[in-house]
């Protein structure tokens, strides 16, 4: 009964599949034709209009040739290499590169050091649950605050980019 109705609902859910495919593979020693999820949200579906609404929401994906929103690696490269060559102090390009991955590598050793401590990851997420509930009272609940938080967005903005 329950391997009917997995095949039935994901059957449903990749419509273009064939449910006797499934079965065949749900029930082989063999490994599966399709790699499904350990845990799915298709294992509650168990009646007939749950099915249908589930296979209401496919998925329809296309690819098309048009690169207008994509970019030219070539063009990436070349800019790149404009932008290394009008470097006056690459040594601290690289300095400062250097100190970035070294920071990035340092703080995930904090972090897992932090994490392997009972409680505290934990407290951490309290923590951050609390300041993201500041920051939306703060600066996203009214729209005074909303305006105000753009224009200091725009500030660093233009801070940062010396425009």
């Amino acid at each position: 009964m329950a391997a009917a109705t997995a095949t039935a609902t994901t059957g449903a859910l990749f419509g273009a599949v064939s449910t006797s495919r499934l079965a065949v593979s749900a029930t082989s020693s063999s490994p599966p034709f399709l790699a499904l999820p350990r845990r799915s949200l298709l294992s509650s579906a168990t009646t007939l209009p749950e099915i249908k609404k589930i296979s209401a929401l496919r998925l329809r994906v296309t690819a098309s040739d048009d690169s207008s929103g994509s970019v030219d690696s070539e063009d990436l490269v070349e800019d790149l290499k404009q932008k290394w060559d009008g470097l006056e102090d690459k040594s601290s390009v690289l300095i400062y590169g250097g100190g970035a991955i070294v920071a990035v590598w340092l703080s995930s050793i904090v972090v897992g050091a932090i994490n392997s401590v009972p409680l505290l990851p934990k407290l951490m997420e309290l923590v951050g649950l609390g300041y993201t509930g500041w920051f939306v009272y703060r600066y996203l609940l009214f729209k005074t605050s909303r305006k105000e938080l753009a224009t200091d967005i725009d500030t660093l903005k233009s801070k940062i980019t010396g425009k």
